[in-house]
Formats: structure tokens, sequence, C-alpha cells
């Protein structure tokens, strides 16, 4: 039980760590006029042949029983709406602002699992959500002021309360499925739902025309989605909906560390006491009596 905790705890910090990396493949796409339907439906699509390559070295089958595609139906259609209204949002409100509103899905996976799996919820727990929600908080980096979009609230909080709702639909997926096998399903059906939002909406195919564009693709595609997506599944199986969704805040602490080091962003005390804040949810959350 122990060996099977920490592997979900290492499993966790892993997958909010490589997707806080976003930063460093999506700002250059965006300089470059890349739309968010387009960045999303590359970095899908590589990610998609990236893991049929691995099932293929792996030798294994790419069959699945009806049920359990439904089931992966409905968890891609989730995953893949969830970043489309994320991405959606920006066009809406300052990232960091809506970075900041998104992480109420630990909030919302711990409510869903206390109303509708009677989990309880521990003072530990709790309590590692409030220090997570300020440290949150603390490192987005506003001018102060702003008016909200009601908009873009919306759709951030669409994109959070689907993230959540995946995350709990994942910790009731009970299969013998490797991990590898189980993710390729999920981001199919979700790369399905970005090329149906994007003929809905009418955003046409754009190419890349230089390596660098491409570089930043597969690098939201491997490390951002990729392996992101097969740590969480792993950390979910392991120590369950909650705290796998606590571990994520992880993921702004690396946005904020790549953001200072690699694009010169100005590093403040503020953002200081919010990692220190974020890092105190992550131990409590891990830590036994």
């Amino acid at each position: 039980m122990i060996k099977s905790h920490t592997k979900g705890y290492i499993a966790g910090i892993l997958a909010a760590i490589f997707y806080g990396t976003n930063p460093l493949g999506a700002l250059p796409l965006y300089e470059r006029g890349i739309t968010s339907g387009n960045v999303l439906f590359y970095r899908y699509g590589l990610t998609v042949l990236m893991l049929a390559a691995w099932l293929l070295l792996r030798k294994e089958t790419f069959g699945v029983k009806w049920g359990h595609a439904i089931k992966f139906a409905i968890l891609g259609s989730f995953f893949g709406f969830s970043s489309i209204m994320l991405f959606a949002s920006f066009h809406f409100m300052n990232a960091g602002v809506a970075s900041t509103i998104l992480f109420s899905y630990p909030i919302i996976t711990a409510i869903l699992m206390v109303v509708f799996y009677h989990e309880r919820l521990s003072w530990r727990t709790t309590l590692s959500i409030l220090l997570a929600v300020l440290g949150i908080g603390l490192l987005y980096r506003g001018d102060g002021g702003e008016t909200l979009s009601p908009t873009g609230i919306l759709l951030v909080l669409g994109s959070s309360f689907l993230y959540a709702l995946y995350i709990v639909y994942v910790n009731q997926f009970k299969t013998d499925m490797s991990p590898v096998k189980f993710t390729f399903w999920i981001i199919f059906f979700g790369w399905l739902t970005i090329i149906g939002y994007m003929l809905f909406i009418g955003d046409r195919l754009q190419m890349l025309c230089d390596a660098l564009s491409w570089l930043c693709t597969l690098q939201l595609a491997l490390l951002a989605t990729l392996l992101s997506l097969y740590y969480i599944n792993i950390a979910i199986q392991h120590i369950g909906s909650t705290q796998a969704s606590i571990l994520g805040a992880l993921e702004p602490v690396t946005a904020v560390v790549i953001s200072t080091f690699v694009f010169g962003e100005i590093f403040t005390f503020r953002l200081a006491i919010g990692i220190v804040l974020i890092l105190s949810a992550v131990i409590l959350i891990i830590l036994k009596k």
C-alpha cells in the first residue's frame, strides 16, 4: 500500500510539472499567429501518433471493448472541451487570471467526490486546498483594478468543471488496461473533439512552416500532453481524484519558473510566498500521520 501511494504521489508531481511547461511551446506559437484551435489540433494529433508508436513498440493491440470505447469517448470529450474552453478564455481575459480561476478544479473535484461517492474530506485535505488556492492567487501577475469578463469567467469555470469531471470519472474507471493504451484512447477521442470544434467554428487548418514551430508543437505534445496525462492517470489510480488534483498546484509553479528563467519575467517576493504556500500544500497532502 505504501509503495502504491508513493508511486501515485510521484506520478502526480511529474504530471503537474510536465503540464506546467505549456508556456514553452504555446507562447512562441501564438507569436507566429497560430490560432488556439490549430495549436490544440497539432498538439493532440502529434500525441496520438506518439502514443500509437509507443503501443506498437510494446506490441500491444489497439482493440477495446465497446463499453470501454464509450467511456473513452466521454473522457476524451471532457478533456478536449476543457482545453478548448480554457484556450478560448484567453481571448476574453489575461492568461494569468484564467490560470488562477482554473485552479478551482481541486475544490470541485473534492465536492464531487464527497457528494456522489461519499468520500470523507479530512482536515488535512481541506487545509491543503486552502493553502494551494492562496498560493495560486499570489502567483497571478495582474496589474490590478481590471474588470473581468463574465464570458471569460464562465469559460474558465466550465474548463475547470470539465477537468474535475474527468478526474473523478477516471477514478471510477476500473480496468487492467496499460496506462499507455488508456491514455491513447482518451487523447484520440479528445483529438476528434478538437477537430469537430474547428469544423463547427470554421477554424481553418494552418501549416507550420518553420522548424521552431514544429519543435514547440512537439514539446506541447510530448511533455504538456502525453506525459502529463499519462502520469495523472497513474496518480488518480493510486492516490485518488482529490489528492491527485491538489498536486496539480505545482503546474503554475513550473510555469512561473519557466517564465522567470526562460522569458525573463521578474521574480517577486509575492511569487516566492505563493510558491512556499503551494509547496506546503503538496507536502501536507503527502505526509502521513
